[in-house]
């Protein structure tokens, strides 16, 4: 089937249309950006779950996964304590199949795939010489990227742009292959670093988490603190794609103030020993 240019214009709204809606619920802090979401979930979270296997595998045969006992403790210690925490923003990733490791490196990264899967290296906890409140810092941010499905939009903006280009192509008689459409999207989605918005989002998502789970947010300004410094000779993974700066670390601090009482509300529960939500090995 042909379809003329306006009909290609036509179609490409209705999709914007429908596909756009947030992915959590604002929590405190009021994060209710609409996001484009044309692929599902499944979609995204099937190939980020590869990608972590794939990631998991290589640092087992090197030797390099999960042999630092006593640090691997303490992110799943604090991991027990933020997960509760996602149903603020979405009640469904409580069921998530959370997963904490982490891998023997020099690099100052940690990531949280769709769908839960959370990776540190010990290069960011030990260089940075981080506090626990510092480490729930980063955990919070990255698991705020995944809640608010930020690599998902990404991948959805990538494949309508392709899906655009190969509607143009039809018209013009060319082919078009739509396993070659979501593949150029993932590659796109991986590549690109998140947005300034989305960034933000992870920002403010992850201070809330970690005001709730009992750690302290002036800890995300520190941390940001520590990771320019460190930034300022090159060679951060993580600032290629989660930028320091003044404006970011003003951002933190003017949100503070929304999660200050939620922080001070869960301190007096800490003496509890929480549950245990990540699997041990």
């Amino acid at each position: 089937m042909h379809l003329k240019p306006r009909a290609w214009q036509t179609l490409a709204l209705c999709l914007f249309l429908t596909a756009c809606a947030s992915s959590t619920q604002q929590g405190a802090i009021g994060v209710n950006r609409k996001q484009f979401m044309l692929l599902s979930s499944a979609e995204v979270d099937a190939a980020a779950l590869d990608s972590y296997k794939g990631a998991l595998g290589d640092a087992t045969k090197s030797g390099k996964l999960n042999t630092d006992k006593a640090n691997l403790e303490r992110i799943r210690v604090i991991a027990d304590r933020l997960i509760p925490q996602v149903a603020t923003f979405r009640p469904d990733a409580l069921q998530w199949q959370w997963e904490v490791n982490l891998e023997t490196k020099d690099e100052l990264n940690a990531y949280c795939t769709p769908g839960g899967k959370i990776m540190f290296y010990t290069g960011i906890i030990k260089q940075l010489n981080l506090s626990d409140d510092e480490i729930a810092a980063i955990m919070g941010h990255e698991m705020a990227h995944a809640l608010r499905e930020h690599g998902r939009e990404r991948m959805s903006q990538a494949y309508a742009q392709q899906a655009l280009m190969s509607g143009i192509a039809v018209y013009t008689g060319m082919s078009a292959d739509n396993a070659a459409l979501m593949q150029t999207a993932a590659q796109v989605a991986v590549t690109l670093p998140n947005s300034r918005g989305q960034e933000a989002e992870a920002d403010i998502v992850g201070l809330e988490l970690m005001a709730r789970a009992g750690y302290n947010p002036q800890a995300a300004v520190s941390l940001w603190e520590k990771m320019g410094k460190a930034g300022s000779g090159g060679g951060v993974t993580l600032l290629s794609t989660h930028p320091s700066g003044p404006q970011r670390i003003a951002g933190l601090q003017a949100n503070i103030p929304k999660v200050a009482a939620l922080y001070q509300q869960a301190k007096p529960g800490l003496a509890k020993t929480p549950p245990r939500v990540v699997p041990r090995s």
